[in-house]
């Protein structure tokens, strides 16, 4: 991370943060699961969007 505070640089969107709340949130509502099942997937695939993705579409069926 940069010292100047006004340069943070680009948001890595292809990582979803699991320890942030409304990421969880959003990436629960956007696959319509529970923040719960979101957790869980995020826990056992780790943070990559893509995969994430796809374990979400394979839980629902």
């Amino acid at each position: 991370m940069s010292d100047d505070t006004n340069n943070r640089g680009a948001q890595d969107r292809a990582r979803v943060a699991g320890g942030e709340g409304y990421e969880v949130r959003y990436f629960a509502e956007k696959h319509g699961i529970s923040m719960e099942q979101a957790q869980e997937l995020i826990d056992r695939h780790g943070n990559s969007r893509e995969v994430l993705d796809q374990a979400a579409q394979r839980l629902k069926g």
